[in-house]
């Protein structure tokens, strides 16, 4: 498989090197590092040519450094059945920046998007309906950011005095306050809930 994928890179690489930035090769995927203003005419480029027949858009997603200049990757998915073969095409791109839509090669391209600009608020330039997919009307933030809060902003809860949906501030309880997200495989120093049953059943 890795000989056949490195033959698919290099030819790849041939083809449109205006287009790749680099490719390798980890467990047996295919990571190809494409140009974001290119990926249109590349996406089109690999459903076209004969060697590579990509025709399955699989997914698209995205990927949060917040250390790097370049903070998110945007990551596509293609399937070959032709070929029998997959690739992963990576896109870095800066928090203001904006990346060509693909939905005029691959229309299931159309929720991917908006997901992924739901999600992490990367802006899809053509996309036909740029709007949230999964979040609430008025949502603040972008869930899958490194830097959202995971309690959120707001909390939602329905009135019975009001009959209907309110939004409010999110009120944290004392004990979530005060929770330290440390795995107990990890070693606590003190004792976990459940840790009493493991000295009952050696008393027993």
């Amino acid at each position: 498989m890795s000989e056949a994928l490195k033959e698919l890179g290099t030819h790849i690489e041939l083809k449109r090197p205006d287009c790749v930035l680099g490719w390798n090769i980890a467990l047996d995927e295919l990571t190809i590092d494409v140009a974001p203003s290119n990926i249109e005419g590349f996406v089109e480029f690999l459903r076209n040519d004969a060697t590579c027949k990509f025709s399955t858009l699989v997914d698209i997603t995205g990927v949060d450094y917040p250390e790097r200049a370049k903070r998110f990757d945007v990551v596509y998915h293609f399937l070959s059945m032709y070929q029998n073969q997959r690739i992963r095409l990576r896109c870095a791109l800066r928090e203001d920046e904006m990346i060509p839509s693909i939905t005029n090669v691959h229309p299931s391209a159309n929720w991917f998007e908006r997901e992924v600009f739901d999600m992490f608020g990367i802006i899809f330039s053509g996309h036909p309906d740029m709007r949230r997919l999964l979040t609430d009307y008025g949502f603040r933030g972008y869930p899958l950011r490194k830097d959202f809060p995971t309690t959120g902003y707001t909390e939602v809860r329905y009135d019975e005095v009001q009959k209907r949906v309110v939004y409010e501030p999110v009120k944290l309880v004392q004990e979530y306050r005060q929770f330290d997200f440390m795995s107990p495989w990890e070693g606590a120093n003190y004792i976990l809930p459940g840790d009493e049953k493991k000295e009952e059943g050696k008393a027993g």
